[in-house]
């Protein structure tokens, strides 16, 4: 596959903002500090899967992976692709995107790896060049509070998605117990060093997805137990607060969930 040089993009020269992003993100893509093993290898896309569906316990949960068989999916920053794989497992057609080449050069490595087909390239989710109305499902998790534009990214997914087509779109929540604790403990928060991280109320999220006729709120990611930091800070977070916040009932702690998810349809028909 041709790679677009770095500073280039469909449409000509990309931004400075745009550069910096597919810059870090193709240093960064690979950090997983719970990986041992040797980026892009077997072993390292079973970690970084096993670390991600574990810490974000919800996904399977709530994600019908399986439930997509036989439509087109999109990915939109697909990163490692052990995401998309999952709905490639399912039988779905599958096309990942990434701003970084070095995502997409992994993603297509753990597919061959895996023995799965997908369609991958090397895309800014602002401004994809796909067709309009050609997916039935589109994928956006862990991506719209790195992004310049992210509204402008979830007209693109509308865009893309096929009448009363559906789409997951997550971001982080500004009012979450994870800024709350970093703020009070310097607990880490990942890539928040990165170009861009934005955080948004439910309300701020919500609006941003209005061109979508049906659109639902679920507040996800609560406290788990760390097992990549250590020390006494890891050990206080570990059997003092998260132990203490899951013992209080969902329903008083909801509005400080750390993702935001809005599970979206688009209408089947123009208004």
């Amino acid at each position: 596959m041709l790679r677009p040089e770095p500073d280039t993009g469909p449409d000509g020269p990309m931004s400075a903002a745009k550069q910096r992003l597919r810059a870090y993100w193709n240093e960064h893509v690979t950090d997983w500090p719970i990986a041992t093993t040797e980026p892009g290898s077997p072993a390292f896309f079973r970690e970084t899967e096993a670390y991600r569906f574990e810490k974000l316990d919800y996904l399977e949960r709530l994600i019908d992976y399986g439930g997509q068989a036989g439509r087109d999916v999109l990915d939109v920053g697909c990163g490692l692709g052990n995401d998309t794989a999952r709905f490639a497992r399912g039988g779905a057609r599958v096309t990942g995107i990434d701003i970084a080449p070095r995502a997409i050069e992994l993603t297509e490595r753990n597919f061959r790896q895996r023995g799965l087909e997908g369609r991958f390239l090397v895309m800014d989710g602002e401004a994809m060049t796909l067709p309009e109305a050609s997916f039935d499902f589109v994928y956006c998790h862990t991506v719209l509070h790195f992004t310049t534009d992210p509204a402008q990214m979830i007209r693109e997914i509308h865009r893309v998605l096929r009448p009363g087509g559906s789409a997951l779109l997550m971001s982080v929540n500004r009012y979450s117990w994870m800024r709350l604790m970093h703020r009070l403990a310097k607990v880490e928060i990942d890539h928040l060093q990165a170009p861009v991280f934005q955080w948004f109320s439910p309300g701020e999220l919500m609006a941003m997805a209005a061109p979508f006729a049906e659109r639902r709120l679920v507040p996800e990611r609560f406290p788990v137990a760390t097992k990549v930091h250590k020390g006494l800070k890891s050990w206080l977070f570990n059997t003092g607060f998260v132990s203490v916040f899951n013992l209080i009932p969902r329903s008083l702690v909801r509005g400080s969930a750390h993702h935001l998810l809005i599970f979206a349809r688009k209408a089947e028909r123009a208004p």
